[in-house]
Order: structure tokens, then sequence, then C-alpha cells
């Protein structure tokens, strides 16, 4: 039996936060979303063996650019991460989180149901592969601390600015400080 190899594309979009790195399946749902850090291109085997497509990723790019510009405060693009059933419950939260708004890891264990569960929200946030359109910068420390984010502290931190500006929110975070 011969099994079918499925082809990946990759492609970017320039940000005022910087470039970010995009991988489509062959159907051109969204499997991955990261900022461009040094080296990321190389490290990551899916992006390695993605052909480089810029058509193949611009009905994601087209709906990045209207978030940057505030004209789109939520995605409609067909999203396939990998991950397990915990995974994809704690990313669902995330994609619950409104826009211009802030949560704590705390606050999703408690709707998921596993208040003991705060870490492993963190955790889940840490390992989300598709960052922006599953919001894992909305979710800040009790403190009102912004704490990781994959694509480093400026960006979780720029993201919330510009939902702040964009929104009239005035978020439940201090932006300007790091723990």
């Amino acid at each position: 039996m011969h099994l079918a190899r499925t082809t990946f594309y990759r492609g970017h979009f320039d940000s005022q936060l910087g470039r970010i790195n995009l991988l489509v399946d062959s159907n051109g749902a969204l499997l991955r979303l990261d900022f461009a850090l040094p080296g990321a291109l190389r490290t990551r085997a899916e992006y390695a063996s993605a052909i480089f497509q810029e058509d193949a990723v611009s009905h994601i790019s087209q709906q990045l650019s209207e978030y940057f510009t505030g004209s789109r405060t939520d995605f409609d693009i067909e999203l396939a991460p990998t991950g397990s059933s915990f995974l994809h419950e704690a990313w669902a939260l995330l994609r619950a989180v409104p826009y211009g708004t802030t949560t704590t890891y705390g606050a999703l264990a408690k709707t998921m149901g596993k208040p003991g569960f705060a870490r492993a929200i963190g955790m889940a946030n840490a390992v989300n592969p598709i960052s922006i359109i599953v919001p894992c910068h909305r979710v800040i420390a009790a403190s009102g601390a912004l704490t990781g984010y994959s694509g480093g502290l400026d960006k979780k931190r720029g993201l919330l600015v510009l939902e702040a500006e964009h929104s009239g929110n005035d978020l439940a975070c201090a932006p300007n400080r790091q723990t």
C-alpha cells in the first residue's frame, strides 16, 4: 500500500512587529504561524521540508494585514494544528478570549473546569503553533505581568498594545512590565 505524502507550503507576512512565518497544508489549512526568529526556518523540520509559495498563504496574509490595521478582530481561517485533545481544548479556550481583552492562566483553567491546571494551560500556550490567531498573547499572569511568549515579550506587548489601540479597551495588564 502506498501512502501519499502531504505537501506543505510556506510563506511569510511582514508586519510592523516583524516577519511572520506561515505554514499550510495542501488544502490551505494553517499548521504554524510563528514570528521569525534567527534560525527558526532551519530548525523547524516542517518549514525546512515545505515548498516556498506565497500564493499558498495569501489568504492568511490578507487576514493578518486586516488584523494589523485594526479592521479584523476575528479570523476565518481553517486551522490544522497538531496536538493532544487537552491542547486542542486549551487552544479552543484561547480562541474564545475576545480581541482587546486579556485573561489569566488560572481563569482559563477554571473555565476548562480544571482550576488546578493553570500551569498546564501555560504549557499549552507555550506549545501553541498558531500564535496571533490562537491568541495566547492575551493570557497574562494573575499579577498582570506579561510572561512567556514564543515570539518574545516585545511581540506580546506589541500585540496587546495594537489591540488596545484599535479596540479602545484599557487592557487589564501592565504592557511595560515584565517578569
